[in-house]
């Protein structure tokens, strides 16, 4: 074979040992979907959901709370008190008292004075009993939902919140106000945050109207409540 003969032959296999070539390459440097709980070290940690998802819709971070922003505040308050109270007290006492001896004076001396009527004699019995028993349990609850602003950032990033609510309702009037310190971890996506999460919390409710009026006591009736004369 002369060697016009021996070129023409590896031109013809030149393009296939290009292609096996190519496929050697793209096979040691690229992988598919396995089974196996084994990744390799260069794909392990390295793959998001974008990367594998083509509907995944990347989801931008909620934007940072600023000053006089609004947040929802959820109150949902609740107090038990028990309290179980007995006291027996028991006082006795006896006395007797005889008087003896007494003096005069003639001149400037002291003279022993008898007592014609007899001796001078006091005599006491005390005998006291005190006992008291008393029982007490109280339940308080509050719940409803205000917004609130944000008046100010402490350095600390903490938010200082307050909120004023007022309703009206033919004669019926509500007022509920609320304040206090919230930590922006706290604060649920929702721009929301439970009243248990709130430091310094101060909440006050005022009714006023006919259902205020039906258990209100009077006045006459919180005087004697305070001095408690009985």
């Amino acid at each position: 074979m002369n060697l016009a003969q021996q070129l023409n032959c590896s031109t013809r296999w030149l393009p296939a040992l290009l292609v096996m070539l190519a496929m050697v390459t793209f096979s040691t440097s690229t992988w598919g979907q396995t089974s196996s709980i084994y990744a390799m070290p260069q794909a392990a940690g390295g793959l998001t959901l974008e990367d594998i998802s083509l509907t995944t819709i990347e989801v931008s971070p909620p934007r940072e709370i600023q000053k006089y922003d609004t947040i929802t505040i959820i109150v949902d308050e609740k107090s038990q008190l028990l309290s179980e109270g007995d006291m027996q007290r028991r006082k006795r006492a006896n006395l007797t008292a005889v008087l003896e001896d007494w003096v005069k004076f003639e001149g400037f001396s002291l003279k022993p004075d008898k007592q014609t009527d007899g001796d001078q004699t006091i005599a006491g019995k005390l005998n006291s009993q005190f006992r008291t028993q008393s029982e007490m349990e109280t339940r308080d609850g509050l719940k409803f939902r205000i917004a609130a602003t944000v008046v100010d950032i402490r350095p600390n990033g903490h938010l200082v919140i307050e909120g004023h609510k007022s309703i009206h309702n033919n004669e019926e009037h509500w007022e509920q106000r609320l304040t206090g310190i919230v930590n922006p971890a706290d604060v649920l996506p929702n721009r929301s945050v439970l009243s248990e999460k709130i430091t310094e919390l101060n909440i006050s409710k005022v009714e006023h109207g006919h259902v205020r009026d039906g258990y209100r006591r009077g006045w006459f009736l919180r005087f004697l409540d305070r001095v408690q004369p009985f």
